[in-house]
C-alpha cells in the first residue's frame, strides 16, 4: 500500500478521476460554484491528509500532470482561428482592454501587499497571479519569488474568476461577447476560459487569446519595471 501511496503514477490518476468527478457534478448542478478544478482540489487534499502523504510526493504527479498545460493552452488556438473576423474587427480594444487589465492586476497587488504589510517575496510571487502558470512563474522566478507561492495564487485567481466574474460582469451590464471573453481570459487566464467556452464560442476566444495577449504584455511590463525600479 506504501509502495502504491508513493507513486507519482498513482496520484496522477486520482487527481484525474477526482476533476472527472467534479465536472460530472458541475454538469449535474449547473452551478459556477461547482468548479471541477475547485473540487478536485478539495477532494485530492483530502485524500492526502487522510492518508498522511507528503506534499512532495504528490508533487511529482503534479509534475506530469503541468506537462500537459502548454499544449493545452497551444489548442485554444482552435477558437481563436474560428473566430479571426471578429478578431480583425476588434484588434485594438482587445489590445488596449488586456494592456488595462494587466496592469490594473500588477498594481493593485503592490498596492494591496504594501497596505496589508506582505514581504517583499511574497509580492513578487503574487504579481504574475493573473497570468497562465508556465508564464507566471517564469516571471516570479526572475523576480525572485516562490514559484510554488505563485502557482497557488493563479490556481486560486482562476477559480474565483471563473466563479465569479460571469455573474459580475452581468450585473455591471458587459453582455457584449467580446468583452465578456476579454475580460474572463485577462483576469482569470485558462482557469477562466474553460468557464468562458461554456458561455459560448466567441467568449471562449476572445478569453483564450487574452491569455497570451495578457501574457505577454505582463511579461513585458514586468520586465520593464523591474528595471527601472531595480
Amino acid at each position: 500500500m506504501s509502495e502504491l501511496l508513493s507513486s507519482p503514477v498513482f496520484w496522477m490518476c486520482v487527481s484525474i478521476a477526482c476533476y472527472a468527478l467534479g465536472l460530472r457534478i458541475q454538469q449535474k448542478t449547473g452551478s459556477p460554484l461547482c468548479n471541477p478544478l475547485l473540487i478536485a482540489s478539495v477532494l485530492v487534499g483530502i485524500l492526502l491528509v487522510a492518508s498522511g502523504t507528503a506534499y512532495q510526493t504528490y508533487e511529482s504527479a503534479g509534475d506530469l500532470i503541468s506537462f500537459f498545460l502548454t499544449p493545452a493552452t497551444v489548442a485554444l488556438a482552435v477558437p481563436i482561428f474560428r473566430k479571426l473576423d471578429v478578431l480583425r474587427a476588434n484588434l485594438l480594444p482587445i489590445l488596449a482592454g488586456a494592456l488595462v487589465g494587466s496592469l490594473v492586476s500588477i498594481v493593485s497587488v503592490i498596492g494591496f501587499s504594501r497596505l496589508f504589510g506582505l514581504s517583499d517575496v511574497t509580492m513578487r510571487s503574487l504579481v504574475p497571479k493573473s497570468v497562465t502558470t508556465p508564464i507566471a512563474v517564469s516571471l516570479s522566478d526572475m523576480l525572485g519569488g516562490l514559484s510554488a507561492v505563485t502557482a497557488i495564487s493563479v490556481v486560486f485567481t482562476g477559480i474565483v474568476g471563473a466563479i465569479l466574474l460571469p455573474g459580475f460582469l452581468g450585473a455591471l451590464g458587459v453582455n457584449d461577447p467580446v468583452q465578456m471573453g476579454l475580460s474572463i481570459g485577462t483576469a482569470a487566464h485558462a482557469v477562466g476560459t474553460s468557464r468562458a467556452i461554456e458561455l459560448g464560442e466567441t467568449e471562449g476566444a476572445m478569453s483564450g487569446l487574452a491569455i497570451g495577449v495578457a501574457g505577454l504584455l505582463t511579461a513585458v511590463i514586468v520586465s520593464v519595471g523591474s528595471a527601472i525600479f531595480a
